[in-house]
């Protein structure tokens, strides 16, 4: 992982309001989610490894990140870090635009079923 005004020692080392105060600057200053993600996904780590609690650090920045700014290739890799970060609605919306053509695809592929599998069948269950 790149430096991004935090090395991985002060990652490791620092207390969570310290931390806190300083990954909310450096994204505030530099508008770089990718690497903020980074050093958050370092915490969620940090956490397994320690007792300290790091849990839902920085949620609400976390949540701007993904639903407020453009997607990226970064966003889509990291998503699955921050599950617990959202609401099953906030998901969906989230999923819908990390993931435009899979939804597109996935609600083409149901509408076809109901309509050349699930009429049919419905139908030869009724008769």
């Amino acid at each position: 992982m790149k430096e991004y005004g935090l090395s991985n020692k002060k990652l490791f080392s620092l207390s969570r309001k310290t931390l806190e105060k300083r990954i909310s600057s450096y994204y505030h200053k530099t508008n770089d989610g990718t690497a903020t993600l980074e050093m958050l996904i370092t915490l969620q780590v940090r956490q397994e490894l320690c007792k300290a609690d790091f849990s839902y650090v920085l949620r609400s920045l976390v949540q701007r990140i993904f639903l407020k700014t453009r997607s990226t290739a970064a966003m889509r890799r990291y998503y699955l870090y921050f599950i617990d970060y959202f609401g099953k609605e906030d998901w969906q919306l989230l999923s819908v635009k990390l993931f435009p053509a899979q939804t597109f695809i996935s609600e083409k592929l149901e509408h076809l079923y109901s309509q050349v599998i699930g009429k049919p069948l419905t139908s030869i269950a009724e008769s």
